[in-house]
């Protein structure tokens, strides 16, 4: 008896210290639906629920704190409902983007949020998993990592999955979430799509989530219940795939209470990042040009990463920049650094 016991003990401790951590249970969520509600939680402290769901029986809320941007799951005894107008304010700074981002001209290439809204001393890194059979690019990641020898902390990335990414990739989706949980990365989740369609030949306003048959909803919720029930809690960003949209799905998008995230500094592109600007690279092994020039970018020395949230809720006394202007020149990285990225 006492051999068994110090088996499984011995057994316990070697699966928590071996990596990655995948979730030996995953959650079962049902009912799963948006809502709009405002409300307050633990503390006092203002909530907007944007959906609600059962999660093994229990009822719960995905909530925003629309003053920092940060989703959190709340339990529903623990979530109050404001019955009058008090703490409704629509001038929050999640509303605020939620408003700006998801409004008119909607152009079908690159709609949505893709620089800093407030002045920025840095850019935001953002990693597409799109749907792929290639490798994982877990050098990107690790490049990230090391970033953190200058900083100190767990370095800031978002991270657009796919769900049929994260469907086809679980070791790499569970190495992603160790790293978050002992703290070398700090990862805001992006919703990219379940399915993340592609026709190839078909033009644009008959492809990606405009190609015909695309369930809009599902393709998003479906993301967000894969993701809760892995324990990982979603933000309140989407992005387009192939950053291909149209004035119904952006407005829809809107009523899902998500902000849409394009990009100014898709460096496979050739696009030249700046201060302030959200840059786009491919983390699934589908675009190794974006991942080489980032890590030539890393290599200079000087980078600074920034959390994708802090991009809509800038400070306090600083004034937020125009709609359409773009803040910042190139990227000011020193000619020598003390520290470089390998």
């Amino acid at each position: 008896m006492r051999r068994c016991k110090r088996f499984w003990l011995s057994f316990l401790i070697f699966t928590a210290l071996a990596g990655p951590s995948i979730p030996l249970h995953a959650s079962v969520i049902t009912d799963y639906h948006p809502v709009s509600l405002y409300g307050r939680g633990q503390g006092g402290r203002q909530l907007i629920a944007i959906r609600a769901f059962t999660s093994d029986g229990f009822p719960r809320f995905l909530a925003v704190d629309p003053f920092t941007l940060t989703t959190e799951v709340v339990d529903a005894p623990r979530f109050f409902p404001l019955n009058d107008e008090t703490g409704k304010s629509a001038d929050t700074p999640f509303q605020l983007a939620l408003h700006r981002h998801a409004a008119s001209p909607f152009p079908m290439q690159n709609d949505g949020a893709v620089h800093a809204d407030w002045p920025a001393s840095g850019v935001y890194l953002t990693v597409d998993l799109c749907p792929s059979r290639a490798p994982f690019e877990k050098g990107l990641f690790e490049t990230v990592e090391r970033l953190s020898h200058d900083k100190g902390g767990a370095m800031p990335v978002a991270v657009a999955i796919s769900g049929l990414w994260l469907e086809k990739h679980p070791e790499e989706f569970g190495w992603l979430v160790n790293e978050e949980n002992l703290g070398r990365l700090a990862i805001t989740w992006v919703n990219h799509s379940w399915d993340h369609p592609y026709h190839q030949g078909e033009p644009l306003e008959h492809n990606f989530l405009l190609a015909a048959g695309s369930d809009f909803d599902q393709e998003i919720l479906r993301v967000e219940q894969a993701l809760l029930a892995r324990g990982v809690t979603p933000s309140v960003f989407f992005r387009f795939p192939g950053l291909i949209s149209d004035e119904r799905l952006v407005k829809r998008l809107r009523e899902l209470s998500l902000i849409p995230l394009g990009s100014d500094a898709w460096l496979a592109k050739g696009e030249a990042p700046k201060e302030g600007s959200f840059i786009l690279v491919h983390g699934n092994g589908n675009e190794p040009k974006g991942v080489r020039l980032f890590q030539e970018l890393a290599k200079k020395g000087g980078l600074r990463l920034l959390d994708l949230r802090q991009a809509f809720r800038g400070g306090e006394g600083v004034p937020p920049v125009a709609a359409g202007q773009v803040v910042g020149g190139p990227l000011r990285l020193p000619r020598r650094a003390e520290h470089h990225v390998n």
